[in-house]
């Protein structure tokens, strides 16, 4: 990849650079409640501009966008932001806490040169065009890159990270606390050692971790200005804003996605589920407890398990039983265009045998209603509350994983990885103009 310094807008900030309230999650794990929120602690957090449209999952009327963009102005004419005087490399650390350990997460926000996916920019996800275009028309409008897509990169020597563990030694320009991550930024303006990182990163490809619908937002924006006759060699749209990890940070941590299933004939069961897919060992192992040691069991009990286990917490009794695949053929006959990298995912094992084999014939209408969470406590708890009548929770997925689905240039199932923590937005804008 080719990467290139940018002239960053970030925000003042209070009281000597802390821009803690001034922050906000990704657009796409927001809802109207949480921008509510945001906003509530400071009316000019990221989100007013960020999040025109609720829910961002299709185009909203222009006239949202065009408000958004005229308080962007708003902002730069009235000193909340300040555009860097030289073009910076960001060093960006995050520090927080998962499952009673602390990490610490450093990568670097810089322009990645646009290009088609799948050569130095590789993907893992597909995209849909409602979320397109909501974050196009932004872009259009605001001329602003608002926020970093997350990829990770290949570091085997440790030369990159070298340079951005002594350019972090200082004071940080911007620190602040988002959902009780510490967030932190530092800048690099020395040419020498911008040149020194890019020519490390020349022949790496970046693979996406998130922001797939961003990626592709910034090349259909670059092909708009192309095809107005807009888009000049130097043009800011040639690169696109990045938050880069090495691949072998110990920050760089993948979550499981837990699935919290409803709306589930009350006839059926687990010992019913069981019988139904004799494609999987059964074990039943008792009663999950609640709480985080409830949740720690589980997870000890998941590590110690083959990559194909599942954990299954049924009813408000919270049963607990453990399920792994006997039988890989059985994926190979529900998923035979798929490769043996993709039928070995845990998302995939349960998206074509669970779901699809087990669980839609207990599901009036077809098909069970589905939920999401990366936490195991709040899936156990989910059926011990009444919320959920099932909840499987499943093992992470590992980053290796991950590469090689993109590398065979296929995607991963729905919600297979959870990249812990979410990259903030509001640490630094990228200029399109």
């Amino acid at each position: 990849m080719e990467i290139r310094p940018f002239r960053g807008w970030r925000f003042v900030g209070i009281n000597d650079g802390e821009v803690g309230p001034l922050l906000a999650p990704p657009y796409d794990v927001l809802t109207g409640a949480d921008k509510d929120r945001l906003l509530a602690g400071n009316c000019n957090n990221i989100v007013a501009v960020d999040m025109p449209h609720v829910p961002p999952k299709q185009l909203g009327p222009r006239a949202e966008y065009e408000r958004a963009a005229e308080l962007l102005e708003k902002w730069k004419a009235g000193g909340v932001l300040r555009q860097d005087t030289t073009p910076c490399v960001y060093v960006y650390e995050q520090t927080y806490a998962w499952s009673g350990r602390t990490y610490v997460r450093r990568g670097m926000i810089a322009g990645v040169r646009a290009t088609e996916l799948g050569a130095d920019v590789i993907p893992h996800e597909h995209v849909f065009a409602g979320p397109i275009a909501d974050r196009l028309k932004l872009t259009e409008l605001t001329r602003m890159q608002l926020s970093p897509i997350f990829g990770f990169y290949e570091d085997p020597a440790g030369t990159v990270g070298a340079i951005l563990a002594w350019a972090a030694q200082g004071k940080a320009r911007s620190a602040g606390v988002l959902n009780g991550v510490t967030e932190k930024l530092w800048t690099i303006d020395d040419a020498g050692t911008i040149a020194r990182i890019a020519s490390a990163l020349a022949s790496v490809p970046v693979f996406i971790a998130d922001g797939h619908h961003r990626y592709t937002t910034a090349l259909s924006y670059r092909k708009q200005l192309e095809a107005a006759g807009q888009l000049t060699e130097d043009h800011e749209a040639n690169f696109v804003m990045f938050a880069l990890v090495a691949k072998d940070d110990r920050g760089l941590l993948i979550l499981p996605t837990h699935r919290l299933f409803s709306n589930l004939d009350p006839a059926g069961s687990v010992e019913k589920l069981a019988k139904a897919l004799p494609e999987f060992s059964w074990k039943k192992l008792g009663v999950a407890g609640g709480g985080a040691e409830g949740a720690q069991a589980v997870e000890k009990l998941l590590a110690g398990a083959s990559p194909s286990a599942m954990a299954l917490v049924s009813g408000s009794s919270a049963e607990l039983w453990l399920a792994e695949l006997a039988k890989p053929e059985a994926m190979v006959a529900a998923a035979p265009d798929e490769n043996d990298t993709w039928r070995a995912l845990p998302s995939a094992i349960i998206s074509k045998l669970i779901i699809d084999k087990g669980l839609k014939r207990w599901s009036p209408g077809g098909s069970p209603a589905v939920e999401y969470t990366a936490s195991t406590a709040e899936a156990i708890d989910a059926c011990r509350s009444g919320r959920a009548q099932l909840a499987v929770c499943l093992k992470g997925i590992p980053i290796e994983a991950v590469e090689a689905i993109a590398r065979l240039g296929s995607s991963m199932p729905h919600k297979s990885t959870y990249f812990y923590p979410k990259i903030a937005t509001g640490m630094v804008l990228k200029p399109l103009v």
